[in-house]
């Protein structure tokens, strides 16, 4: 088995990158994260610098290559949605990325308004401002040098397989969340960027996320410590690669990911946008799948930020879900320090806490701070239509390693939980989709199992419940 080519999947999540390398049955050999800098400029604005993006995908396959210690026969590629990376022919970035969180593009929204309703249905999609093309309109006005100097304007995940193989491409699923793409036609929706004034050119050709987009280069296969020439897959955007990551195939089921965001998905054979426009409909990685999506704009992110503001530490927080009593003695956090998506779709909303007395202590703030993101994840979950009646829950994703945050998020969601023994679904899925682009042996089922069945306890969840009723109340007031 040593000298038969093994799968190498590179995830570039907002806050670390991940390398995973899986052999041919889909057992995981090595793993490595290096963390991902984000900057706040101002307020609204995130970034980040591609440089370090860079630096941490080499860090992270080094990492991965070391402990697996066997060749690679391909790559493949995962990464974050809806940022956007303007970009010179040769992959140069011309300025910082703008991420997902970011929302000064909130007022360019009214540019997408202002087009005739049968333009804008073709997205089926809600407008939010940190998307590509809402942040292409403000760069259009903010920063029309930059733009004019750039030749592709392009997703994170689609930057990095520039540098790897130096030609510029994207797919479906990281292009419907652009709001730049027609999701009936499957392809980009040219009325829509031209009637913004955008140059339809920054726009990369089309592949499939399990075709090859090209061979690695000279340069970064140095860099990185493989062969020149090794086959890069297109590659999917995280979501939809950790659905392949998981083997979660079947329409109707619901897979929650938590990460630095969380997602709660399911697929679908035709895309269904909601007439609310509560929920996203996207391009999944499988052939003539979709999937849609109730968003949480900050799940980790909030986790790391009260950390960072009241100089804890991860084990003191998690501490918290056994020291502090659940409903965390009335302390309520909204956690919309970024705005809130689904199901409101609201940049605007911000984050709070009420409930506070002198006799709360860090404890309940930190308690609070977990049962507020789990409000968050379970608010979004009520707009899929699938939820009310599923039984339970395919649990995924780095953020649900601890066994009292996912009992946690049981109990408020009041599902049982099948949670996946691999916590990098969607590394693990972009190296799967390089294996068929490549036509290396091995199918995205095997290695991958639902290890441990959560259930909720009753108790809990009638108060838990209870929490929620207010917590609506006052993220509605907040909003």
């Amino acid at each position: 088995m040593g000298t038969r080519p093994c799968l190498l999947g590179i995830d570039l999540g907002t806050g670390s990158t991940k390398a995973v390398v899986l052999d041919q049955a889909g057992n995981q050999l090595g793993a490595g994260s290096t963390p991902v800098k984000l900057s706040e400029p101002r307020p609204g604005w995130v970034e980040s610098d591609p440089r370090d993006w860079w630096r941490s995908a080499v860090s992270a396959v080094k990492q991965a290559l070391a402990a697996a210690q066997a060749p690679i026969g391909v790559i493949g590629l995962s990464g974050q949605m809806h940022g956007v990376v303007l970009s010179g022919p040769d992959g140069q970035a011309l300025r910082p990325a703008m991420l997902s969180l970011d929302r000064r593009a909130q007022e360019d929204l009214e540019a997408y308004r202002a087009l005739p309703p049968e333009v804008v249905s073709v997205l089926g999609n809600p407008l939010v401002p940190g998307m590509a093309g809402p942040m292409l309109h403000w760069l259009a006005s903010h920063e029309p040098e930059i733009l004019r100097r750039a030749t592709w304007a392009l997703q994170p995940k689609d930057w990095l397989r520039l540098r790897l193989v130096g030609e510029a491409g994207s797919e479906p699923c990281d292009a419907s969340g652009t709001l730049l793409f027609d999701v009936g036609a499957n392809g980009w929706a040219l009325p829509v960027v031209t009637g913004l004034g955008l140059p339809p050119s920054l726009l990369a050709p089309l592949g499939e996320a399990s075709a090859v987009a090209g061979p690695l280069a000279e340069v970064p296969a140095r860099e990185l410590g493989l062969p020149a020439g090794t086959p890069v897959a297109f590659g999917a955007s995280d979501t939809a690669a950790a659905l392949v990551g998981t083997s979660l195939s079947t329409v109707g089921h619901l897979q929650l990911t938590v990460g630095s965001a969380a997602q709660v998905v399911t697929l679908r054979h035709k895309p269904e946008p909601d007439p609310g426009r509560r929920y996203h409909v996207f391009a999944a990685a499988e052939p003539d799948l979709w999937y849609a999506l109730a968003a949480v704009q900050v799940a980790g992110v909030a986790l790391s930020w009260v950390l960072r503001t009241f100089c804890g530490t991860w084990e003191e927080a998690y501490r918290s879900l056994d020291a502090a009593p659940v409903g965390a003695r009335g302390v309520l956090f909204v956690p919309h320090l970024a705005g809130a998506r689904s199901p409101s779709m609201d940049s605007s909303a911000t984050a709070a806490f009420s409930g506070l007395e002198l006799a709360h202590d860090r404890a309940d703030v930190f308690r609070a701070v977990f049962e507020g993101v789990a409000f968050s994840i379970a608010e979004a979950a009520e707009s899929l239509p699938e939820f009310e009646g599923a039984s339970s829950v395919y649990l995924a994703g780095g953020g649900t390693l601890r066994v009292t945050w996912r009992q946690l998020l049981c109990d408020v969601l009041g599902k049982s939980l099948l949670v996946a023994d691999d916590p990098n679904a969607s590394a693990r899925g972009a190296a799967l989709l390089g294996g068929r682009a490549a036509g290396i042996p091995g199918g995205p089922g095997q290695g991958v199992q639902w290890t441990k069945k959560v259930e909720p306890d009753p108790v809990a969840h009638k108060r838990l419940a209870a929490a929620f009723a207010r917590w609506k109340a006052a993220a509605k007031a907040k909003s």
